[in-house]
Parts: C-alpha cells; structure tokens; sequence
C-alpha cells in the first residue's frame, strides 16, 4: 500500500515574518562592523566576496518587491515545496545581480535598511494570498516569505564561515521554517516510508521506498541537528563528510542519503 499523502505543512504568516526580519536584522547588525579588507574576503561560494554575499543577502528580501512588481498570476500552479527543486535555473543572473548590488551600493548597511523597509511596506499592503510569479510557478506571498528563511540561514552561515569570529546568531523560528520546508522537499525527492528522518526539535519526516514502517522502532534512521541538516540539503556539507565527522547518525540499509543530496544545487 502507497504511503498515505500528508497534508501540506502550514506555517504562519505572522512567526514566518517575524523570523525573516529577526534573521535579516541578525546580519544586519553582525556585518554593520565589517572591515573594508573582511568585506573583500573570499566565501566558499566560488568567487564571490563577502561584500558581494552581504548585497545577496539583501536580494533575499528585494526577491519579494520585484515579483510583486510583475503582473499577478491568473492561478496557483505552483507548491512551496517545488521551490527548493527549482532555484538552480536562477543561478547565473544571481550572482550578476549579486556582483552589480554590491558595486552600486559602497554602504551596505544603508542599503540594507532600506532593503528592510520596503520589505515591510509590501507585506504590509498585499495579503499573503497574493500570487507570484516565482522559478516554481504561481506561488502564494505567505508561501514565498517562507522561502525567505532558507535564503536567510544558508547564507547566515556561508557568513560566519567566511569571517573568523563573526558567528551571527540564527533566530530560532527562521531555523526551524528552513529546516522544515528542507525535511519535507526530501520526502517530496524520495517518496515512501521505509526511513524516517528525524532532526530535533524541528522536523520528522518518512521518505525513501521500500517496507513501510508501522510501529516500534524503524529499519532505517538518520538524525542530526538542524544547521547540519540545512548544510546537507544545500550543499555545504556532503553525506560522506558528516558521517566522517560524527555529524549525524544513521542505520539501516536504506538510511544513506548521500544519493539524494544536496536538495538544492
């Protein structure tokens, strides 16, 4: 018997527009000090700079003005979990953005604020129902904001990797949005019940086919932590590596996940 389909996992407007504001204040106030030398320090994000990471940071939010500029979609025909699988097609003009963000604005922290106050106004005067025409498709604003906290903690953390001693705190409801909606676009990946994930506090989720459990322990589980998680799921930390590194745990014949990630790309 198939696995039964889960309902959608809701998140609430109001705490998810809390969490992005609180992490993007998070790095407001962490990069404020920068250096001009810590600001031309490299990222493990190929070429870029930290400057150029710091106005990426900003487009995070800028995202959310320009597609409310577009003409609103007819019809949803997109999910928030199609999201993480379809963000790779925007790479190259992202970085361009990026690059040219970072030239035209020497004071970052200026740009950022007023990044933070637009932001605001348009949630402010649009319903979370209205549609976007995001890479995913006709989403709607409440789903695309929550988006918004992948976005935040990745890069959040590409950040504090990038400048010893930085460490920007990571708001506790932007983790856990970003941890979940990355749970739930694995068991999207990978259908089925024969392993369960579980990241504490945040998420639990069955994905992989195969037997399907029903009670008692699992077969198969892995667990870790959500930040490990969200380095898997995006890349900045391959399977290989973390179980090499104690990062997470895992049993059972179908309880490697290395195939399946990173989510994103």
């Amino acid at each position: 018997m198939p696995p039964a389909r889960r309902r959608p996992r809701a998140y609430d407007p109001a705490r998810t527009r809390a969490a992005v504001l609180a992490q993007f204040g998070n790095v407001r106030a962490a990069v404020r000090g920068l250096t001009a030398e810590q600001l031309a320090s490299p990222t493990r994000l190929g070429d870029w700079t930290v400057r150029e990471l710091v106005a990426h940071v900003g487009m995070a939010l800028t995202a959310v003005d320009r597609l409310l500029g577009e003409p609103e979609p007819a019809r949803q025909d997109g999910r928030l979990l199609d999201w993480p699988f379809a963000i790779a097609a925007d790479a190259d003009a992202i970085a361009g953005t990026a690059r040219r963000l970072a030239a035209d604005h020497p004071d970052l922290d200026a740009h950022l604020a007023d990044v933070e106050r637009r932001f605001t106004e348009r949630l402010d005067t649009h319903p979370g129902s209205r549609l976007l025409p995001t890479s995913a498709g006709a989403l709607p604003l409440a789903d695309y904001v929550v988006t918004r906290t992948v976005e935040l903690v990745v890069h959040t953390d590409d950040l504090t990797a990038a400048v010893p001693g930085l460490d920007i705190p990571l708001d506790r409801q932007a983790l856990a949005a970003a941890t979940r909606l990355l749970a739930d676009a694995l068991a999207v990946k990978a259908p089925g019940a024969s392993t369960e994930v579980r990241i504490p506090p945040y998420a639990v989720v069955q994905c992989v086919e195969g037997p399907r459990h029903t009670r008692g322990t699992p077969p198969n589980v892995v667990e870790t932590d959500p930040l490990t998680w969200v380095r898997l799921a995006t890349g900045r930390l391959t399977w290989k590596d973390a179980v090499a590194e104690a990062k997470l745990s895992a049993s059972g014949e179908r309880a490697d996940l290395g195939a399946l990630l990173p989510l994103l790309h």
